[in-house]
């Protein structure tokens, strides 16, 4: 079912909220009748890692939030400890090609749709966010970020290359000068370090509070016009998401090509060992 029947159709109201799941229980969304603000909250446990199912669910949340002219959209999670780990590694290793290119097809097109989203975005950010969750937190336009976790695109660690709009999306974000040498280490920031070069906007001591600054934030555009504020940021970050647009095809198939090198597949499979061995020693 479409999410945008979901709306018209589910009315359980808590308070002023009318919450509805986006058909397959991976993202909850609730909107606020009073400000129209929905909330998506990631809840694909345990770390809300990033599978074509997931990735097309939130695309079609992102499509259908659109269409009814959200006033802005909050992105958190369900987790009290990741707010996204990113990319499933499962998805890489050993892949089937005709999966593969749906996978990262959806993942381009998740991309598109939450960095060009012509509503206010904010990313709660109430966990760890490495590599995908980073980079979904940096398509926000804000982000808020709680104490004691780490964000960063870490990449390079796994052997793994950051594709050119991950990169594009943190020199927009930071400098450039700092985007080098994070992404040549593949660094994770703790929050004050994140803070501090601009990777996140705000610090809240719990998710409350970032919740009510991330409201805060989407408030400044009441007196704005919707139309005005939407222009301004195609005209921001629209040749970064032409750019990408333009290449698609090609980069699915590069990537393909690059993940399914032997000595990617031999780093994806020790990483894979290792959380296997943490997993049974708890």
């Amino acid at each position: 079912m479409a999410l945008a029947r979901n709306i018209l159709r589910t009315r359980t109201l808590v308070g002023s909220f009318r919450h509805y799941s986006s058909g397959t229980k991976l993202l909850d969304v609730s909107v606020n009748d009073e400000n129209g603000f929905a909330t998506v909250t990631m809840n694909r446990p345990p770390v809300n890692s990033l599978n074509l199912e997931f990735l097309t669910e939130f695309c079609n949340v992102l499509t259908d939030l659109d269409r009814n002219k959200s006033r802005g959209m909050i992105l958190t999670s369900s987790s009290n400890k990741v707010f996204s780990a990113g990319l499933d590694i499962l998805e890489m290793y050993k892949p089937q090609p005709e999966r593969f290119k749906a996978f990262w097809n959806s993942l381009q097109e998740a991309w598109i749709k939450l960095y060009g989203a012509s509503f206010p975005t904010v990313a709660v950010i109430n966990g760890h966010s490495p590599a995908g969750g980073c980079l979904l937190a940096m398509s926000c336009e804000y982000r808020i970020m709680l104490n004691k976790f780490t964000i960063g695109l870490n990449e390079t660690q796994l052997g793994i290359v950051a594709p050119p709009w991950f990169i594009k999306t943190m020199q927009n974000t930071i400098s450039k000068r700092d985007t080098e040498l994070a992404l040549t280490t593949g660094r994770l920031f703790k929050t004050e370090e994140a803070l501090k070069v601009g990777l996140i906007d705000e610090i809240a001591s719990d998710k409350a509070q970032a919740l009510s600054q991330a409201e805060a934030f989407l408030n400044r555009f009441e007196m704005i016009p919707p139309i005005a504020r939407a222009y301004t940021k195609t005209y921001l970050r629209g040749a970064d998401i032409q750019e990408l647009q333009k290449n698609r095809e090609k980069e699915v198939g590069a990537t393909l090509s690059l993940v399914a090198q032997p000595k990617v597949q031999q780093g994806l499979e020790f990483y894979l060992a290792m959380l296997k061995n943490k997993k049974e020693a708890k």
